[in-house]
């Protein structure tokens, strides 16, 4: 997406060096898959392994000054979601944005995700669902896609207290 693939990390007298994306490096990343040798190795660590792994990107990385530390972690709501929190929580993280797509399986994921976020008191800044449509080629109208199920996310909209914002696919449907 960002256009990183291959990019290596690299250490400095104040930590690793991040993987900055534009010229003027005001996007920068950190990700396990810049530490592998290859992109198709899997990555099979314990949660102590993982754990650590995360504290040291939130405390041993050259973030150098940031507006925002975005955070991207896989659906659900494991020990890596709680070492974020934990490794974040002296640095009084703004809150959490919750992303989901249209399918009626993501809605599951979206309410544990919610509840995780209330019982460690991390605040919900919003909810974004992605993939929600595609942008119309020809009148740029927002189309929604056939099998999307908005009326089982309307549910997880209407528990949460949180309103919705949409992204549309980047590409329109074959």
């Amino acid at each position: 997406m960002l256009r990183a693939q291959g990019r290596a990390v690299h250490q400095c007298d104040s930590g690793w060096v991040p993987v900055f994306v534009d010229q003027e490096q005001s996007i920068s990343l950190m990700s396990v898959g810049f530490l592998l040798e290859s992109p198709d190795e899997a990555v099979v660590w314990r949660g102590p392994k993982k754990n650590a792994l995360i504290k040291q990107f939130v405390s041993d990385v050259a973030w150098g000054q940031l507006d925002y530390l975005v955070v991207d972690t896989p659906p659900g709501t494991s020990d890596e979601h709680m070492a974020a929190v934990e490794a974040l929580r002296p640095y009084s993280p703004l809150g959490a944005l919750v992303v989901t797509t249209p399918q009626a399986v993501s809605v599951g994921d979206v309410r544990r995700e919610l509840t995780f976020c209330r019982k460690t008191g991390l605040q919900v800044v919003g909810v974004v669902e992605n993939m929600s449509g595609f942008v119309c080629p020809h009148c740029a109208a927002l189309c929604l896609w056939i099998l999307s199920s908005r009326g089982a996310w309307r549910k997880v909209e209407t528990s949460s207290g949180t309103s919705l914002r949409v992204l549309p696919s980047p590409r329109s449907p074959p």
